[in-house]
């Protein structure tokens, strides 16, 4: 559908293409080879692009203001080919090349994988999730890249730091009938925090985004990754996650966790995942609401002291 044009009313994406320094990057990380369910993911990020035109760039404070009068946003395209040990290596180096250049960099999936390259492109120290799983399965998929953090990282990266102490992840949203016991019970030896879906309710954002990133931002130079796996929501806000279940966040719930978590200057990186282009509704509220993600993840970053 051709959207209207009004001079007054700008409109997000369409920002230019990367040329060296920014405050925000957009990198697309269409993973999707290893995943345990079918999936479309790949055609995510383009969908994302797509999607932010529908949405303006203003912020309704007070004050009002507009995030690209605030920052200076770029896209860096895509990776065309990012599964397999070539792709993360690939994705690790430009990854590490937009970090040194940017304050923050936006990766769009694709499927859950691409949270392990990411976050070791940006020498992430400390994770954060926002996750109705653990992801702490064995091998290479979708459902292992908080294990592969932990336990791979070293060999699969030139970086002397690499891998993530468990001891700064902090997982939010963690479901019941979403895990096993098993993977519940490395979580818990391994000393990974991790705050239910129940909690999270019980608390409120802010309270238990003040934790995260107390644990995961812990130390001198700390830089944190963040994982938005979008199937943490409710199926009715995100059906186009294979893996969403009823009774999950609000997209509210989503949204105002988002922006909380970006605005600490600690968190040098985000991900988008686990959102199926191919299997949205037709009026594409998964993808709408993975776009809307991109902006609170903006609005964070220039709302950083």
């Amino acid at each position: 559908m051709t959207l209207s044009h009004d001079p007054l009313w700008p409109r997000a994406g369409a920002w230019p293409t990367f040329d060296g320094s920014a405050d925000a990057v957009l990198l697309g990380v269409p993973t999707w080879r290893t995943s345990l369910s079918p999936t479309g993911a790949h055609a995510t990020p383009a969908a994302i692009r797509d999607a932010l035109p529908r949405y303006g760039t203003t912020l309704m404070g007070p004050p009002i203001r507009d995030l690209n009068d605030l920052l200076q946003i770029a896209d860096a395209g895509d990776i065309e080919e990012p599964d397999g040990d070539a792709g993360e290596a690939e994705v690790i180096a430009r990854v590490r090349e937009l970090a040194g250049a940017a304050d923050l960099v936006v990766a769009l999936g694709g499927d859950n994988s691409l949270t392990y390259p990411v976050a070791l492109g940006a020498e992430a120290s400390g994770l954060i999730t926002f996750d109705a799983h653990f992801d702490l399965r064995d091998g290479v998929s979708n459902g292992t890249p908080v294990r592969r953090l932990v336990e791979d990282a070293p060999a699969a990266s030139t970086l002397e730091t690499a891998r993530v102490d468990p001891a700064r992840i902090v997982q939010i949203g963690i479901a019941d009938f979403a895990n096993s016991a098993a993977y519940a019970q490395r979580a818990a030896d391994w000393g990974i925090r991790v705050i239910t879906l129940d909690e999270l309710r019980h608390r409120g954002v802010d309270d238990v985004v003040a934790e995260a990133l107390e644990i995961a931002g812990a130390g001198e130079g700390s830089r944190v990754h963040l994982d938005i796996d979008v199937d943490v929501c409710d199926r009715s806000v995100a059906p186009g996650c294979p893996a969403s279940v009823p009774g999950g966040l609000q997209a509210w719930e989503l949204r105002a966790l988002t922006r909380a978590v970006a605005s600490d200057g600690r968190v040098v990186s985000a991900d988008l995942a686990e959102v199926d282009a191919t299997a949205d509704t037709d009026d594409a509220r998964t993808i709408r609401l993975a776009a809307l993600c991109v902006l609170e993840l903006l609005t964070g970053l220039a709302a950083r002291p």
